[in-house]
């Protein structure tokens, strides 16, 4: 502990991760010894000299997500591919359940949504759903509605993974028929362009939702050589540091589904270019930085 001082931050946060590591192990298996009392006392000291109360610059605003979060991204890579793969399930779920069940959809939207898209459509105006209130309430709407159910997808984990991955299922099957339900109508295109525009980020960043979920669940779920209480404090950080990193991707959709997605006027391909941009953005960010700065091919 004399030493802690003159350690560099990244040193010191290594030398804590090894220390509580090392406690987990001991307090697994030597419970009792008094090797684990010294490593307990020890891991306090420093847990102390490392979380104290100091002042954070303003710049912890942007590595928070230029750098805290594209790493926790990496570290929690094998639940966000399960997040992926069960949605992307669902979905097929669902678009072989309204395949084979022409009344499928009423049951996931409901008779009185299905019924007014069926009144637009014979209107000619399929999307008007997306105009029917001005931009400014129908952002901050929809952009409230969208961060609570990530953090209610995340929270979900409480009750293990499969808590969350029930979530997922849910919100696969009701897109998996959704855009069946256009696809009958000979509309899936149009649907596509106006849906996905805002959709690309939306749902992506459920599935990153998702992910945190995951994380909280299988961090008591399956604690390895950590404690159990150990392993869930961990999987809580990491997956409150995912979903917190997902709120400005809900901005950014509500956004575009309150003021862009309304004017289905606009041509077919600017449309389809907002889409690209919005798949570029989810591959740069969750998928090519956090291993770019895994792999320390970025400066530090």
């Amino acid at each position: 502990m004399e030493q802690a001082a003159s350690l560099s931050p990244d040193r010191l946060a290594d030398a804590y991760t090894e220390l509580t590591a090392d406690l987990a192990f001991a307090q697994t298996h030597f419970p009792t010894s008094r090797i684990t009392i010294y490593l307990n006392n020890l891991a306090s000291a420093l847990h102390n000299n490392i979380y104290r109360n100091k002042r954070e610059k303003w710049t912890r605003i942007i590595t928070f997500w230029t750098r805290e979060v594209p790493q926790t991204m990496y570290d929690a890579r094998r639940e966000l591919r399960t997040s992926f793969i069960i949605f992307m399930v669902s979905i097929f779920i669902g678009v072989l359940s309204a395949i084979g069940d022409v009344d499928f959809v009423r049951l996931i939207m409901g008779n009185a949504y299905v019924d007014m898209t069926l009144d637009n459509i014979a209107n000619g105006e399929p999307m008007a759903v997306y105009n029917g209130s001005s931009e400014l309430p129908m952002f901050l709407g929809i952009t409230l509605n969208n961060i609570m159910v990530s953090f209610y997808c995340f929270s979900m984990g409480l009750l293990t993974s499969f808590g969350t991955g029930y979530m997922l299922f849910t919100n696969g099957v009701m897109l998996g028929s959704f855009q069946t339900f256009f696809f009958q109508h000979g509309l899936l295109g149009e649907s596509m362009l106006a849906i996905w525009l805002h959709g690309t980020l939306e749902i992506w960043a459920i599935i990153v939702a998702g992910a945190a979920g995951l994380a909280l669940g299988n961090g008591w779920l399956f604690p390895g050589t950590y404690s159990r209480l150990e392993s869930f404090r961990r999987g809580a950080k990491r997956g409150v540091k995912i979903v917190v990193g997902t709120v400005p991707v809900f901005i950014m959709a509500g956004f575009i589904e309150s003021y862009i997605t309304r004017h289905t006027e606009l041509p077919d391909m600017l449309r389809l270019g907002l889409i690209l941009i919005s798949l570029a953005f989810i591959l740069f960010y969750y998928i090519y930085l956090p291993n770019k700065k895994k792999h320390g091919t970025t400066a530090t």
